[in-house]
């Protein structure tokens, strides 16, 4: 496998920007050994509690893990929530960007009894309490647009988003010459076409191209890059298979398929948002499509052997290729 150590040089003096969805992650540890008297459900004796940033502030967490600078767009208030999130962004040198906006930060809240998880708990407004003007969006983003060396729209399906929000930080990012991404969740039908980069999963890739995935039947990989092609323009095209690794595409066609650097997987939460963050950068950097696809698939591969949201640092990356080589 490559060595990367120039590129995390070159990523080292990016800035990114990042716009969706953030929220905080909650954890709550502990264990279960009884079932309680009052309904057939496990009583869980909690052990501790953590938080870390999460959705579009875990694919910020992810840039500055990675050594690049980054600020982070979305909606949080001053609540304890938002509290605790824009500490956690202080912590990590990541310049929060709060959006307008009269909902309530988003909290997960994830139960994990002896490291698996039990269920989620989700704090969330009415998706048009994230909603801002586009007028207030371009006042907001003009700027940090200009200073950026690449934009990250990061979908949560949270309300963020909108076709007119997409349309402007498209247009905007277009006239400063901006490299432009998009982690699409495709049940919202979001509009965009001409992007550098969108990085759908399996199902939503699926979703995308306006095909119901048959059981049973292969991955029909060729008939879905053309149709998000035709449906969207977009430049490149990576799909995160899971254990079959990634599906890159451009101009609609495939251009290679790169396995899974996995080796244990212990849990997926935001390997998403490490795959999409790295992708960027490592592009960002200069890199070509595959190089960046390696790049990406060494870190999400890192991250799903940690359990929760997470991220990979320099060190660990480096340290993971090197014991993959």
């Amino acid at each position: 496998m490559k060595n990367f150590a120039p590129l995390l040089k070159k990523i080292s003096k990016l800035r990114i920007l990042v716009i969706g969805d953030v929220m905080l992650d909650h954890y709550i540890w502990g264990d279960a050994t009884r079932i309680s008297p009052e309904a057939p459900v496990p009583v869980v004796d909690i052990a501790k509690d953590s938080w870390t940033a999460g959705g579009a502030a875990n694919v910020a967490l992810n840039i500055a893990s990675l050594g690049a600078k980054c600020t982070v767009a979305g909606f949080f208030t001053d609540d304890e929530a938002g509290r605790k999130l824009a500490a956690i962004l202080q912590q990590h040198a990541i310049t929060p960007l709060p959006t307008p906006g009269n909902g309530s930060t988003i909290v997960k809240t994830r139960v994990l009894v002896q490291h698996q998880q039990l269920c989620r708990l989700d704090r969330e407004s009415a998706p048009t309490a994230y909603q801002f003007s586009i007028k207030q969006a371009e006042a907001l983003l003009r700027k940090a647009i200009g200073e950026a060396d690449a934009v990250i729209l990061s979908d949560y399906a949270k309300g963020i988003l909108t076709d007119e929000l997409v349309a402007k930080v498209t247009k905007l990012a277009r006239a400063a010459g901006k490299f432009i991404a998009l982690d699409p969740k495709p049940k919202r039908r979001l509009k965009f076409r001409g992007l550098d980069l969108i990085t759908p999963n399996r199902r939503e890739s699926y979703e995308l191209a306006g095909i119901e995935p048959e059981p049973h039947t292969p991955y029909p990989a060729q008939e879905i890059c053309r149709r998000i092609h035709r449906a969207h323009a977009t430049r490149n095209l990576v799909i995160t298979l899971g254990e079959d690794g990634m599906l890159l595409s451009s101009g609609g066609k495939i251009t290679r398929t790169i396995p899974t650097a996995a080796r244990e997987v212990f849990d997926v939460s935001g390997a998403g948002d490490t795959a999409l963050a790295s992708l960027v950068l490592a592009l960002a950097a200069g890199a070509k499509l595959e190089e960046a696809a390696h790049f990406s698939n060494a870190a999400a591969g890192v991250v799903v052997g940690k359990l929760g949201t997470a991220t990979v640092t320099p060190e660990e990356l480096l340290a993971y290729v090197a014991h993959q080589s």
